[in-house]
């Protein structure tokens, strides 16, 4: 039992670290080499854990569907309202793409390598569908405005894709964000190594105004 636990703690250290560097560095650029001397093990027992560079990148974006499946299950509990639940899985799930480098660096493979995982593995299709499905219901349920929904998922996964891309060029540096100082915030200092602020929430809430509002009646042709 003791060994188990011990190999399934080195597992965890293994696949945190590999996320670190895939989501810095990138799929091309990361080596097994990297992955080992970042956790001082040697690239012969890292073998012991995953075969490959491919293996490491796929259990991640596996490990990606679950903490999406999880979230929306986490939201979606009967009875609720279906607007709500869409801005609510949306708005959590890229707070915890802001702190967890482990779904950072899982989205970042999906969305440069889709190579990497089968369609029955597919996070950003099953986000969509997901996604796609609950504006649906929106419209259906909640009085949501009648946009394409699969054009609205596709919109909420392009900027969740922009956010994981601030979300890239914050870890690791200490920057000052005067993003939101001319919106009545404050400039924050961003620490090294340290999440990216929540800035996303307040464009989340611009965006889905936007969305909720009806859409423009098409001009009459002359």
């Amino acid at each position: 039992m003791a060994k188990q636990e011990r190999a399934r703690r080195t597992r965890e250290k293994v696949l945190t670290a590999a996320a670190e560097v895939f989501a810095v560095q990138g799929y091309d650029s990361t080596t097994l080499n990297t992955v080992a001397e970042r956790i001082a093990m040697t690239k012969g027992a890292l073998y012991g854990h995953f075969p490959s560079k491919r293996s490491l990148a796929r259990a991640l974006i596996d490990e990606s569907r679950h903490t999406w499946t999880s979230l929306h299950a986490a939201y979606d509990i009967p009875g609720a309202d279906a607007a709500e639940v869409l801005q609510g899985v949306v708005v959590g799930f890229t707070d915890r793409l802001r702190s967890d480098v482990r779904l950072r660096a899982a989205l970042r493979l999906a969305v440069d390598h889709p190579d990497l995982a089968p369609a029955r593995c597919d996070v950003l299709a099953e986000m969509h569908d997901a996604l796609t499905d609950l504006v649906r219901r929106a419209q259906r349920d909640s009085g949501f405005p009648d946009h394409c929904p699969p054009l609205v998922a596709e919109l909420l996964l392009t900027v969740i894709r922009g956010l994981l891309t601030t979300a890239e060029r914050t870890a690791g540096n200490t920057t000052t964000d005067n993003s939101t100082a001319d919106c009545g915030g404050t400039a924050n200092t961003v620490a090294a190594n340290s999440p990216a602020p929540r800035s996303g929430e307040p464009l989340w809430r611009l965006l889905f105004t936007a969305l909720s509002a009806d859409p423009a009646p098409t001009p009459a042709l002359p």
